[in-house]
């Protein structure tokens, strides 16, 4: 079990170490990504935007001491699954992976219900199935890292209890259903994978995290990165009380990533909720459902046609 003692600021020594981050250059993605490298990391940033990317890589690069931690990035689309096909190919040919954040995601999903390219609902395909194809592509490269992946949870699911049960939202719709039933499918996948991994003998961890209430409002202006208005430091600054930064945001996914205590199954989140140091919690009880679990599985497995390489995994031998 994790420590009470953590201390998000003083990270445990990452050179040798390789992290892949979806979603770089923004928000926790990229917090998260700075956090690592400063540590000492190789962390390759990944994003759809390659301008978007060249950005928050170049902000990392000037944030980092010099000689410490190194980035590059990566093209990867998340609500597209050839894009992540194609992303894995390139980031499996290379050294072992220690550790994957599946942190990309739709956080503001449209009015109406939207598909993509693959015929999937867009906020599922972003939030679950191409993290769920990403993972299983990757699998062989962490094992040889014997690595970590972490899942991206929200405090969403333990408020809103809403049961995937229409699992692409194809007979009723609404944006906060989409996102918050996509957190529920994440947290569920998250657990049931490291279920599955310590079952077929898979030397890698499933770990997930929430970043609690973080905004962009309570985080630091950074050109490129994170430009809030007046308006929308205005509001968050009202909100004080019960937000942070999205810097402090990043503390519980790292954590799950890098604390040598952690250990796989295990959920992490901020101390207050919301808001707080970063401590192990207790994930939503519809999340921990085993026939949740189970459905979203299946339903990943058939709309990405991806299954996961557990033998061949269990098989590799570690590298670094």
């Amino acid at each position: 079990m994790a420590r009470d003692d953590w201390d998000p600021r003083k990270l445990p020594d990452l050179s040798g170490k390789r992290y892949l981050v979806t979603g770089s250059n923004a928000g926790l993605g990229y917090f998260s990504s700075l956090q690592l490298a400063s540590a000492g990391a190789h962390v390759i940033m990944t994003g759809r935007s390659p301008q978007r990317l060249a950005t928050a890589r170049a902000s990392v690069l000037r944030a980092l001491p010099e000689g410490v931690g190194s980035v590059e990035t990566l093209l990867l689309d998340t609500s597209n699954l050839g894009s992540v096909r194609a992303a894995a190919a390139t980031a499996r040919g290379r050294k072992p992976l220690h550790g994957l954040l599946l942190n990309a995601g739709v956080v503001h999903p449209p009015r109406r219900r939207k598909t993509t390219y693959d015929g999937h609902e867009l906020v599922f395909a972003t939030n679950v199935l191409g993290h769920f194809a990403l993972a299983g592509e990757l699998l062989i490269a962490l094992a040889a890292g014997r690595g970590r992946m972490v899942w991206l949870g929200s405090v969403s699911t333990s408020i809103w209890k809403y049961d995937p049960a229409d699992i692409e939202l194809e007979r009723e719709y609404s944006p906060w259903r989409a996102y918050v039933q996509s957190k529920v499918a994440t947290t569920a996948l998250g657990l049931e994978a490291d279920r599955r991994l310590a079952g077929g003998g898979v030397p890698v961890d499933s770990l997930v995290a929430h970043p609690g209430y973080s905004t962009s409002g309570r985080t630091r202006g950074i050109a490129g990165i994170n430009e809030p208005s007046r308006r929308t430091r205005f509001a968050d600054g009202l909100q004080a009380a019960v937000t942070q930064s999205k810097e402090q945001g990043a503390w519980p996914l790292v954590r799950a990533l890098v604390d040598p205590d952690a250990v796989g199954g295990e959920f992490y989140g901020p101390s207050g909720v919301l808001r707080g140091a970063p401590v192990r919690a207790t994930p939503a009880a519809i999340t921990r459902d085993a026939d949740v679990a189970e459905r979203v599985w299946t339903h990943c497995e058939q709309a990405t046609r991806a299954p996961w390489p557990y033998l061949k995994a269990s098989r590799t031998r570690a590298k670094g």
